[in-house]
């Protein structure tokens, strides 16, 4: 799925465990500071909306650019948006 402010790469898995989220952000976004705080970022946007996700899936969240200059509750949001989709398939 994507976003304006990310790519996420979702898998199912067949057994019954929690889910798992990882982040990948490409070293284009910029350096490491810059990396780092959106990494961050995202983290917490995935922690405030982490309700909305069933178990067993797997996501991969690869965050753009226009993520660091976003507002949180639209991060949040699109997050949410995700996670519903997944709810929901």
């Amino acid at each position: 799925m994507t976003s304006r402010y990310f790519a996420a790469f979702c898998l199912l898995g067949n057994e019954s465990r929690p889910a798992c989220v990882g982040f990948t952000v490409p070293r284009a976004v910029g350096k490491a500071v810059t990396r780092n705080r959106l990494k961050r970022r995202m983290r917490e946007a995935v922690r405030s909306q982490l309700s909305l996700l069933p178990d067993r899936w797997k996501i991969v969240f690869n965050p753009r650019r226009s993520a660091l200059e976003a507002e949180f509750k639209d991060l949040c949001a699109e997050v949410g948006r995700v996670f519903t989709k997944c709810r929901e398939s």
